[in-house]
Order: structure tokens, then sequence, then C-alpha cells
């Protein structure tokens, strides 16, 4: 990546009077060795009646000797050149063997060049005590030893500008422990050659560019681009040749230090030096840096006057779509990982580990302050795959789409990573007073205890000396997690629950008194929530729950507040379960039907926190699904953190969210990129995948028109490097995201014959296209989630929660900048937008 800029420094000088002057050297041209490509170099100076030469001086340095053969009442240079900032890797660089570690001695004829560059001032006793102190009492890495003292110098002076001409002396320096960039490089050639190392003064050109994004760790560089003359040191290490130290910042030279003239001496470096008349004079300079070239680049894919052309197109998309009344809205899965830590198995094949659940966390709680209004978090289950031992867990947050508070107040809900020292006796005080407030009584009230027989029994079939590395240990049940529960007491209970359901014909609370033929309430073994571990086979078989259409949600939500219930003889298999862990009060939630239902068990529990003014972590079964409701949603994947967003309705509202998103992952240190062991730049790993559907189901554009994915499919097909220009690196069959022609041979005829089947425009048959494309859109396996473009959410007649309008677009890395990936949303926003109009 390489920003070419040009480079403006300009001086000028008036005389009281006309004066005669000097012949004047200028060293104001880069050096030859300049590691930053110059592609072109002027200088202009005034008067311009005058003679130049071009010349080298003994060091190779380049001068311009100029000569003025009239008087004059004004002088002025102006340099002008245009350098190309490639990104320089400072550490470059073999070494000699002999060189590798310090100390070490030059060859004598190396030495003997080197000799103008190894003189060495008188040390003072303060200066000698820095010398002593830099002094390795053993041999150490020679690249160690130069970040080190320079970072030394670094410490020890701090820098500040001085108009004053010349260089103060050694002593000066150390004793104000300040002074301009030229002391402190004096300093540090003075301290290498000390050292036994030979080291030169560097004038030239420091450029600094604004940084497309702020730094999390250390200074971000200026707010906006600079240049200025500077001055650094080099050190000679055989192997590596001149190395550029820069004792203002600590750090190596790199591709922003240009430079002009390297000496021995400070002097023998200045800019510009001549003699002129005695007189009095008024001077100003400025230094100018301007970008004339830039590519993109993963921090700035595009520039501000073509990012403004992309955000125009976005809001005209969005008036195409409501003259043509379309009610689109996007979602997307963006997947994030950790920028300090790329090599653990959590961040590149392992689902879960714990710093991914600390980030996790934190990033979550960002966004429920960002993006909803007086909703709730929940903490529950995610996905769970073959082979993983238990469900992964998912962070999510619900809200009301019109706004009415679901819960009032956020300190009642207790911070995950708090500490609190709440005991059972809060929560069977709070689990009785539940009960009363939804209509009920305390005799439902069940305590739940440990299975102390299924634990002696356990203990009972260990080695009594186990070995270390015995594969029993390692279950989740061993001896630790026995020793665990003896230590809370297998007497003590471990929670409490309130068997309970909603009775739609009563229009209230159900519940009933669980009776056990042990005579208590024992847990199945295990360390999960209590509410997944409740002996319900022991009370009868439970009656599948209704789950309700998602398009019978139509209005508003209610808000109702009232409860009442009653106790019935019919066991209620469904229950809310209360317990204390690690001193937090964790509610499980129950399963019900209605999103209503559920809100109106929210207020309750909440009036009851309010009361005790005892926080809650919501966990159990997650809300039913319900279109008046946002929701997003934090979960592992392997190698990465995957965010759920919530869609937007509009243009503005995704550019707003998804810029959002972006930065609060990075300042939690969460990234988008990576690199591989050869260096080279890839991404996450994870997918961007983009979903599109409708404020309701029956809305979905893809449903009003089946012939819209047919269009989507047909020019996917037509356009095959959409398939992989925004793919990962693993493509084909076996893919995230395969082709339909890169399953079975038959499979374009058989799309062909669907295709002749979905008729143009609107139809009222929204389950026509998931009966027509379900078994082609998949996998080789016959898998419908793994498939470019995924209608698993579409209409799917196997599940409520499967006929959502939603087709889910999974052919997308995760781009390393927000508006990569808004770019990518456009075109399918724009796509659509053509299709509904002319069908491919």
């Amino acid at each position: 990546m390489t920003i070419t800029v040009g480079i403006t420094h300009h001086t000028e000088y008036h005389y009281d009077r006309s004066i005669s002057m000097s012949p004047h050297t200028f060293r104001l041209r880069p050096a030859p060795h300049s590691r930053t490509p110059i592609k072109s170099y002027s200088l202009k100076v005034y008067p311009e009646n005058h003679f130049i030469n071009w010349q080298q001086d003994p060091f190779g340095n380049y001068l311009a000797r100029v000569v003025f053969p009239e008087k004059t009442k004004k002088f002025w240079f102006t340099v002008d050149l245009v350098a190309e900032l490639t990104v320089i890797n400072p550490f470059d660089f073999f070494l000699e063997s002999y060189a590798e570690t310090f100390p070490f001695s030059y060859e004598k004829r190396l030495a003997r060049d080197l000799t103008p560059y190894l003189e060495t001032e008188d040390a003072s006793s303060l200066f000698q005590q820095l010398i002593d102190n830099q002094q390795p009492k053993e041999p150490v890495a020679t690249v160690d030893f130069l970040v080190g003292v320079n970072r030394a110098v670094y410490d020890l002076i701090e820098y500040g500008v001085r108009m004053e001409p010349g260089v103060q002396s050694i002593d000066e320096t150390l004793q104000k422990k300040g002074g301009s960039c030229r002391d402190s490089a004096w300093l540090l050639v003075q301290l290498f050659r000390h050292l036994g190392l030979a080291s030169r003064f560097v004038s030239g050109y420091l450029v600094q560019l604004a940084s497309d994004e702020k730094s999390l760790d250390g200074p971000s560089g200026p707010e906006k681009d600079f240049t200025d003359l500077h001055a650094w040191c080099e050190v000679y290490v055989p192997g590596a040749g001149w190395i550029g130290l820069d004792p203002t910042s600590g750090l190596f030279a790199g591709e922003g230090h240009i430079p002009l003239a390297c000496t021995p001496e400070p002097l023998s470096a200045a800019p510009v030096t001549g003699a002129i008349d005695q007189c009095e004079s008024t001077f100003s300079f400025y230094n100018n840096v301007q970008r004339l070239h830039e590519p993109p680049r993963v921090t700035k894919p595009y520039s501000d006057a073509q990012w403004a052309a992309i955000d125009r197109l976005g809001g005209q998309i969005d008036k195409d779509l409501v003259n043509a009344g379309i009610t689109l809205t996007m979602g997307g899965e963006p997947t994030f990982i950790s920028i300090d830590d790329m090599e653990s198995e959590q961040w590149n094949t392992a689902a879960d580990g714990e710093e991914k659940r600390i980030l996790a966390h934190t990033l979550f709680m960002k966004m429920v302050e960002s993006f909803s209004n007086s909703g709730f978090r929940h903490y529950g289950q995610g996905k769970w795959y073959p082979g993983e031992p238990l469900p992964r867990w998912q962070y999510a947050c619900y809200w009301r789409k019109d706004g009415t508070p679901i819960w009032h107040d956020q300190a009642l809900l207790a911070d995950n990573n708090a500490t609190y020292s709440f005991s059972q006796n809060e929560a069977q005080t709070f689990a009785t007073q539940l009960a009363t407030a939804l209509g009920l009584s305390e005799k439902v009230v069940v305590t739940a205890y440990e299975d102390v027989l299924y634990h002696l029994w356990q203990e009972g079939n260990l080695p009594q000396d186990p070995s270390p590395d015995a594969p029993e240990l390692l279950h989740a049940m061993t001896r630790k997690g026995f020793l665990a529960k003896l230590e809370q007491g297998l007497d003590t209970p471990v929670g409490f629950i309130i068997p309970l359901a909603y009775d739609t014909v009563f229009d209230g609370w159900q519940s009933s008194v669980w009776s056990f033929k042990r005579g208590h309430c024992f847990l199945l073994p295990g360390d999960s929530p209590l509410g997944y571990r409740l002996p319900l086979s022991s009370l009868g078989s439970p009656d599948a729950l209704a789950e309700r259409d998602p398009a019978d949600m139509t209005g508003s939500l209610s808000s109702p507040t009232s409860h009442k219930g009653y106790i019935g003889e019919k066991s209620v298999l469904t229950a809310l379960c209360l317990e204390v862990r690690d001193g937090k009060l964790c509610v499980f939630m129950p399963p019900v039907s209605h999103f209503e239902h559920y809100a109106l068990l929210l207020n309750a529990i909440e009036s009851i926190a309010d009361k005790l003014d005892i926080p809650v972590i919501l966990e159990g079964y997650t809300p039913p699904y319900d279109s008046r409701v946002e929701k997003f949603a934090v979960t592992p994947d392997p190698g990465v953190i995957e965010v759920n967003v919530h869609p937007a309705s509009d243009w503005y509202t995704l550019v707003k969210n998804t810029h959002a998103l972006y930065a609060m992952a990075k300042s939690c240190r969460l990234g988008t990129e990576k690199f591989m062991l050869d260096g080279r730049h890839a991404g996450t790993g994870g997918g961007n995948h983009v979903t599109m559907g409708g404020p309701t189901p029956l809305e979905s554009p893809f449903l009003k028109r089946p012939d819209i994915l047919r269009s989507f499919i047909t020019y996917w097909q037509h356009h095959p490097g959409l398939s992989y220009l925004f793919s990962s690196l693993f493509i084909g069959p076996t893919s995230q995201a395969p082709r339909v022609d890169e399953a079975r041979d038959e499979r374009l005829y058989e799309l062909e014959i669907a295709f002749s089947q979905i008729p143009d425009g609107e139809v009222p048959s929204p389950w026509l296209v998931d009966r027509l494309l379900r078994h082609l859109l998949t996998d080789l396996t016959g898998n419908t989630h793994r498939a470019e473009f995924c209608i698993d959410k579409l209409f799917n007649p196997d599940s409520p929660t499967g006929r959502l309008g939603i087709v889910e677009f999974r052919g997308f890395e995760m781009p390393p900048h927000a508006r990569m990936s808004l770019m990518q949303m456009l075109l399918l926003r724009t796509l659509l937008a053509w299709f509904w109009k002319q069908p491919y």
C-alpha cells in the first residue's frame, strides 16, 4: 500500500537593505540511500539571477552550491518533491554472524572506513553514568540493544521545539532533560560511539500522515498530515548497513523519514549554510504535505468523494424501493476476532473460550447501550452442533419496535461480570413473592436439591488414587465437581421452582403442585442451569407447546400489567426457576407461545426485583419470535464471535448501525482481519452473511414476488465472479456457501424446471418459492443451511420460526471495513430494486 505525497518546503527572508550574499550550500535533496522512493524533485531559489552547481560531499550527500552575483533585499527558496510512502519494515535486514550479539568489534578494514563515525567527545560524569547504564552486563541480541538504547534516550529527553541555531552540548541536554530533535539525535550519536558503534547525524524531512483510524495502544499520531525538517541518528551494523533510529519517538526510522544529509557532525548536515552582510531581517517558512494519490486500503477503502457518491446512491435506491412499494429490511451476521490473540484455538478452530466469552460480553453490553430501547438482556443457549458436549451460549437483547419499555429499570438487570453476594435465602424470598404476584401461592414453590445418591455412587466409582491425566478426571462430573457440590452442601437447596404455564382460555397463569416418590425434587446430574436439569420424566409426559404462526402477529403489542392465576390438578411441566450462582440471582424463564405472555412475566419479575432491590440475570428459554420486537445476539462460532444484527429498514439506518458496530467491536479489542503464516492478509475466517426480508414475514419481497429470488440465482449463475469476489479462501462444494452448480450435475436442469413454474409478479401463495426450490438450494449432502442462497427461514413448513420471509446470502466473507460491508449490502439492495422492475 503506497500513498504518493507532495512535499513543499518554503523559507523566506526579507532584509532592511540590499545585501551581498556569499555562496550558499543547500543540503535539501534526498540522500542517495533514501529508502522512500522520490519520484520528482525541484529546488527554486530567489534571487533568480544566480548560478547553481550540484555536487556530492565526501559523505555522498547531494549539495547545491549557489552563487549570488548581485545584491538583494529578499531571499527565498522552495523545495518541491513527490515521494511514495511505501510501508517499510525497519527490521528487514540480516546481520553478520559476528554482529548478531552485542558487544562486538568491527573488522579492521571496516573500522578504518568508519573512523569519522567513531570519534567521541569527552564524557562528563553525568554522560558517563548514562553510558555505564546502557553497557550490557552480558551479551545481548544486537537489535534488542539498539532498541533499548534508543528507548532510553527517548525516556530521558523530553522533546521540544527550539528555534535557536546550533546543537546543545551533551551536558546541557542531559541537565535540562530536554531539547529539540537535533539535540537528542546528537546525544544518541555520541552515546552509540562511546558504546563502540559507528553512528552519524542525519538531517531530513519527517512526514507523518494522519491515521485512518485511532490507535487502541499508544498515540495515534497527528490529527492532520504533517511534515517538517527533522533530525535523527543512524548506526552502522555489519550486514544491515546504516540503521535509522529516532530518539524523539523511540522508534526505528520508517518510510516517513527522508534523509537529506548524513554526516559525522551536525554542522556538516545543516540544511543551508552561507554568509550575508550585516542587516535586520524578517523570517518566515512553511512546510506542507499533500496527498496526491491514495490506493484503496483496508482502513480506507473509498475516498471521501467515492463514499459520498455511494451514500447518495443508497438514498436513491431507498426512494426507488418506496416508490415500488417494496418493504425491505436488511440484517447481517458479521464476525470478529481478537486483535491480541490470533494463534489460540478459540480464535482459529474452537467455538468457545474464556477470552471469547469476556470480549463477547463486553461487545454485547456496548451494543445494548447503543441500540436497544428499554429492552432486556437474556443469557441463553445457542446452536448445538454434533460433536460438541453442550449447546453454545448466546447473549441476546430484545426491545419493542414501538419504543414501549419491556424492562423499565436497567439497574435491575445484573451485570454478568460484576460481583454480587446473594444467597439462597434471597432466592426463596424472591420465588415466594413472585408466585404470589402471579396470582398463585407459595405452596407451588418447589425446593430443588442435588441428587445425593448419584454423587455418592459416582464418588464410589472413582479410583482411590487417580492419576492426574486419567480420562475420568476430564469428565464434567468428576471428583472436582463432586467436591464443589460438597462445599456447597448436598442438603442445601440448589434453587427454587415455580411450575408455570399460560392458560389462554383462562387468560392467566396456571400452576400445579409437584409431588415426587422420593419426597423431594432431586435434579438431574450436571452443571447446567437448574432449569435444564428438572426431573420432568418423574412427573409425566409434557404436552407439546403450541407454536404461534408468524403471520398471526398483527396490530400492536398489548402491555398488560395485571396478573391472575390458579393452581390446577393437571401437572404443569414447564417451570420458572430461581437459583443463585456465583452470588448472582438467575431467573430461568419458561417456554411460552406468545411474546405478550413473556413480557407479562418479565413485568412481574421486575416488580419483585425492584421491591427486594435484587438485580437478576435472565436465562433459560428465549422469548418466542414476534415481528413487532427487535433482537440482536452475540454468539460463538469456530474461531470467531458472531453478531446477529437486528435488521434495518432503510439505507441510512443500515449505515449508522454498521459503522457503530465496527467501532464498538474495535473498542472491545475485536478486529476484522488477521494475517496468515506467510504474511498474507486474510479475513476473520468467518462470514458476513446478509439477511433480507420484510417488516413482517408476509411483507417480504421474496414471498410477494418469488421471481425475485429466481432473478438473484440466475444473475449469480451468469456472473460467477460474484460467488468468489466476496468469498473466503475456502470455496467449492464443501465450503460454507457452495454455488447451485457445485452439487450434482443434474442440479441446473432441475433448477430450470423449477424456474419455469415460478410466475412473474406478485403471487398469493407464499409457500410456492419454498416448495419449488428447497430441495435444490442445498450442498452436496442436502443441507439446506449450507447454500449460497439459504431459504431456511423463508417459508419452511416444518416450523413457524422457519416462516420468517428471510433469505440469507451466505457467499460473503467478513470485510475489514464497515464501508466495504455496506457496499456489499448496497449491491444486493440495488439488484433487488432492479429485479423488481425488470426480472432477470
